[in-house]
């Protein structure tokens, strides 16, 4: 048995909290459960000694696995090894230390439902937003994601977090950041990739915008920091889809995003 620690940390998603018996404190054992929801009325009743780093939705996958009236699983689901092991050093984030030049050298190949299309990027305009595409493409973040909006002869738009078939992972989660503006002289013109962002200038982060014509309302309000460079009839076979309003009747998919070097 071991001596309870209370201690501030909360069950939040991704605690790992040690079992007790009721009204026993000092019986901490082997026993210990995760919590894949924020459970804010255990906190200060339970000790919690882990977080999870990686693969919390191994955890929500197991439990929403089919249970019997006391919640126990129907089908065994066991812990095969528990390794312990060194925490990694801290490495700088993928492509944050290429120059304009360097980063100009990859593009990105969009994988969809509908076809491939190719981009290359401007980095001399908007390196950071470069950046942070490839470092989301590298890292999976797109794929998955659906083509949220269509609107016919202006543009197709892709990455918003709630058309993704499945929740970003915790690695994944932590590239997400909003972006400073990087407005250029680039002109939206058919083929150009830009951010979409909110009222605040400040708040792209993940979702973008490939232009279908000439759109000068767009220019120096949005930043544009590629093109697309091969699978234009694919653009324009997805701006060509029914649509209710500006949402596609039929899901259109990005099933991968690749980042290659030229």
């Amino acid at each position: 048995m071991l001596r309870a620690e209370r201690n501030a940390e909360k069950n939040t998603r991704g605690a790992v909290t040690a079992v007790v018996g009721a009204g026993s404190p000092d019986s901490g054992g082997t026993q210990f459960f995760i919590c894949v929801a924020d459970q804010p009325g255990l906190d200060g009743a339970y000790d919690v000694f882990w977080r999870v780093s990686e693969c919390i939705l191994v955890a929500q996958k197991i439990s929403e696995v089919a249970a019997d009236e006391k919640g126990r699983p129907k089908d065994r689901i066991a812990i095969k090894s528990v390794t312990i092991r060194d925490k990694p050093a801290a490495t700088p984030l993928p492509f944050s230390t290429e120059t304009a030049a360097e980063l100009s050298a990859y593009r990105a190949v969009l994988e969809t439902s509908m076809g491939n299309i190719a981009i290359e990027f401007t980095p001399d305009k908007a390196p950071e937003h470069v950046r942070n595409f490839l470092r989301l493409a590298q890292a999976g973040v797109y794929d998955g994601m659906g083509f949220h909006r269509v609107a016919k002869g202006f543009v197709i738009q892709s990455g918003y977090l709630p058309s993704r078939s499945e929740p970003l992972s915790e690695s994944q989660q932590r590239l997400v950041r909003n972006l400073q503006p990087e407005f250029n002289d680039t002109q939206h013109v058919k083929g150009t990739v830009s951010m979409a962002r909110g009222d605040d200038p400040a708040s792209a982060d993940m979702s973008f915008f490939i232009v279908l014509g000439p759109s000068p309302v767009l220019d120096g309000k949005y930043t544009a920091f590629g093109r697309v460079v091969d699978g234009l009839p694919v653009v324009e076979a997805i701006e060509q889809v029914p649509v209710n309003g500006e949402a596609p009747v039929t899901r259109v998919e990005v099933r991968r995003m690749t980042v290659q070097k030229r």
